[in-house]
């Protein structure tokens, strides 16, 4: 039943064409003043063009589509959340920008991991097909070549690929991450449910998934998931967050290979407060 919540933000239109995409450091770019809540400071500065309404009840979208954004809705638990979440509940749980595992040992802490789909129908695409055409390839500039398909409607793909040229800039070799590849853009549902996978947008990345860790592998029961073994480097995530990508190591549901591009979440945690040092 909570799904009524968001009927009437299923439908939505065709977005218009990307425009031209700058590259962006969102662990160091200003910041708004504080006159905002941070949510929605996060989502504006994330997405240019992006405007939330005085009574913080409408999100307008850069082509003047509009989205309710729930606030004041009737609370929903972290597990109602994962299905239903609106687009203020998004920011609920803080994203820890500190390389710091312990937090995600909290039952439900899975910051980023609550999506309002029609949020991201309405970014990316409302199909396979409208999603599939925004896509630009995208490739590790390692040995392994190993190359990923992301949308650029929010410049998506193009902040991957300097993550990437980051990441195998001179220093560790980071050619190993990059090998049996779990894959970007597929229009599916995540695995146990019926809700779309950040990856139908085109937003999301699996890399190694032989060194990554995936909560549904380990055998754990949902919510009480415990500790897990991380095998990815902070330099990697570091590089990653600095280019708007959260990373799946820091959910109690842990998914140690997966990044998605959600900008704005790495502006909420700078807004409140929360460092990566």
């Amino acid at each position: 039943m909570v799904k009524l919540r968001n009927l009437l933000a299923v439908i939505v239109l065709s977005a218009g064409p990307a425009g031209a995409c700058e590259i962006r450091d969102f662990l160091t770019t200003d910041l708004p003043a504080m006159a905002k809540l941070p949510w929605i400071g996060a989502l504006e500065l994330a997405y240019p063009g992006m405007e939330v309404s005085e009574d913080r009840q409408t999100l307008t979208l850069a082509d003047g589509r509009k989205l309710p954004t729930g606030l004041g809705d009737v609370p929903l638990s972290p597990q109602e959340r994962l299905e239903d979440a609106n687009i203020s509940e998004q920011f609920l749980q803080t994203y820890p920008l500190a390389f710091d595992l312990t937090r995600r040992e909290e039952p439900w802490f899975d910051p980023g991991r609550a999506r309002n789909e029609p949020f991201f129908r309405a970014l990316y695409g409302d199909s396979k097909e409208e999603v599939a055409a925004s896509l630009v390839t995208v490739t590790w500039p390692g040995k392994s070549k190993a190359s990923f398909q992301l949308s650029d409607r929010t410049c998506a793909a193009t902040q991957l690929q300097a993550a990437l040229n980051a990441i195998a800039a001179p220093g560790p070799d980071m050619d190993v991450y990059f090998q049996t590849i779990g894959g970007s853009f597929n229009w599916r549902a995540i695995a146990g449910t019926t809700r779309l996978s950040g990856h139908s947008f085109g937003m999301a990345v699996d890399f190694n998934t032989d060194l990554g860790g995936y909560w549904r592998w380990s055998g754990a029961a949902e919510g009480a998931v415990g500790p897990y073994e991380n095998r990815y480097p902070e330099v990697l995530v570091r590089e990653m967050e600095r280019h708007g990508f959260i990373w799946g190591g820091k959910w109690h549901h842990f998914d140690g290979m997966h990044f998605e591009y959600r900008p704005e979440l790495i502006l909420h945690a700078r807004l409140t407060g929360n460092r990566a040092d």
